[in-house]
């Protein structure tokens, strides 16, 4: 079974990520969508999206949830039914889950490609990543940025938040493996907890923000 790495972040939230090397056939077994899902799967065209989708059900099973236990809203924002938080993601052949009964949560997972060095301008400051080594480092930095921006919209859920104007994310060293943000919204703020880890050329970031 590929589940590739779980990480308890504490008491009340953990995550884990599920590396997707089965067949399509085999990531069916012990898996029973409800309708709305079956017809989300039905309509996926990329045998990779299938795959994904299934593995997610899989990682859901870690925590003792089936696909009837999840639900999303008008935005497609995914609840459990329990009221526990969770956040999904895929990317390629990883997909992640995070779940927390006492944390509002985000992830996101993404490949390390230099295409985003073509759209950096588009959500953070370039200018500050000027300083890096080399090329590489700037792709690494920036991937993270982007995750974890990708992460706190996740959390966020509003209309109109702006990656690059709304969402800040605190620099950082690699080394850290963590660092913080804040979103400014229509003169509200709030503050969130920013962690990160690579591997095989993906990062993986998650966001939490204590619930009120």
């Amino acid at each position: 079974m590929p589940l590739y790495k779980t990480i308890t972040v504490n008491e009340e939230t953990s995550l884990a990520i599920w590396k997707v090397v089965e067949t399509e056939e085999n990531l069916w077994k012990e898996i029973v969508l409800t309708p709305y899902c079956q017809n989300r799967f039905n309509g996926m065209k990329s045998e990779l999206h299938r795959k994904a989708f299934l593995s997610i059900r899989h990682l859901l099973r870690e925590y003792n949830y089936t696909d009837a236990d999840l639900m999303y809203d008008e935005n497609g924002k995914p609840h459990l039914k329990d009221g526990k938080l969770i956040s999904i993601t895929h990317s390629h052949n990883f997909t992640a889950i995070i779940v927390s009964s006492a944390e509002h949560v985000g992830i996101d997972i993404e490949m390390q490609r230099d295409k985003i060095l073509r759209i950096a301008h588009k959500f953070t400051p370039f200018e500050e990543y000027r300083t890096l080594a080399n090329t590489a480092a700037v792709v690494r930095k920036l991937t993270i940025v982007w995750g974890a921006k990708e992460s706190l919209y996740k959390i966020y859920g509003h209309r109109g938040v702006s990656f690059l104007h709304h969402i800040d994310v605190q620099d950082f060293r690699f080394d850290d493996n963590e660092t913080t943000a804040q979103i400014i919204f229509e003169g509200n703020l709030s503050n969130y907890k920013i962690r990160f880890l690579e591997f095989e050329e993906f990062t993986c970031v998650y966001a939490t923000r204590d619930k009120e």
